[in-house]
């Protein structure tokens, strides 16, 4: 049984975002725990290609740790997770799903920083076509006390804020943003999207979303996978971080073996029931 419900591809369509629902057993969410736990302390027998403080400041610290999946099993598993595969799937009207790379962040209790207001699809200018979604998925519960994600309803359609940071108020954490920005007769609405362990919530990569820092006592692991649609092509118009692992022709479809596809719907045979 899927983890959509009737309706809900249209909603994410119209709204850009998907709010939280089961996803994991409990063992699986220890187990990328766990894992994480072992990368944060240094203790996995491969060093993450990226690993970083996104915010320089030791103060408002947000741990970054890039394609957690190519040296920790529990994580490489997850990128195959049938229910979230197949709900991504639906999510992109696609009969294939690639894995653009995987992302921890962490905010660390007390003095976890914020996340700045953004979109994804501008900070990767090697792709096209804007149709990724990503699978943010809490690895312990992440609500506005610990700085969950909230998201701007139908932001999606409103194509990409210049280089996509939108900024944030510092007073009470909202999107910065210019009103001249926005199409006619459109509001800049923010909702909260709370996320238990081990639940996932999803979004379009051209959705507004940012987060309130942690200054609670607990912590806020989560792990956030970028999935595109079989039509994605390497489309370079500057450098990425994870760029040198492309290695198809601009203009090709990206694929290969640092973007593993992890759903691919397959034909009905003549003659079987739909």
């Amino acid at each position: 049984m899927g983890i959509l419900r009737p309706g809900e591809v249209e909603f994410f369509r119209t709204n850009g975002y998907l709010p939280a629902r089961p996803l994991l057993k409990s063992e699986e969410t220890a187990a990328l725990l766990e894992a994480f736990e072992r990368i944060r302390d240094g203790k996995s027998e491969k060093a993450p290609e990226i690993m970083r403080n996104l915010t320089g400041d030791e103060e408002n610290y947000v741990l970054q740790v890039v394609n957690a999946w190519e040296f920790e099993p529990a994580y490489y598993r997850h990128l195959f997770h049938p229910k979230l595969t197949t709900a991504v799937a639906e999510l992109m009207g696609t009969d294939t799903v690639r894995v653009w790379h995987d992302q921890i962040q962490y905010k660390p209790p007390l003095k976890g920083g914020p996340t700045m207001w953004h979109q994804d699809y501008p900070y990767w200018p090697v792709l096209d076509v804007p149709d990724l979604v990503s699978a943010w998925v809490a690895l312990e519960d992440a609500d506005e006390a610990n700085g969950c994600m909230s998201m701007v309803p139908r932001s999606h359609r409103w194509g990409a804020y210049r280089d996509g940071t939108i900024g944030i108020r510092p007073e009470d954490y909202g999107p910065d943003y210019e009103p001249e920005f926005l199409p006619e007769g459109e509001t800049v609405e923010v909702v909260p999207c709370p996320v238990k362990a081990g639940e996932v919530m999803f979004h379009h990569c051209l959705t507004w979303h940012g987060a309130p820092p942690n200054r609670s006592d607990r912590g806020r692991p989560a792990i956030a996978v970028h999935f595109m649609p079989g039509h994605t092509r390497f489309s370079p118009k500057s450098e990425h971080a994870i760029s040198h692992h492309i290695e198809v022709e601009p203009g090709e479809i990206l694929l290969g073996e640092h973007f593993p596809t992890v759903y691919e719907k397959v034909p009905l045979a003549p003659g079987e029931p739909k």
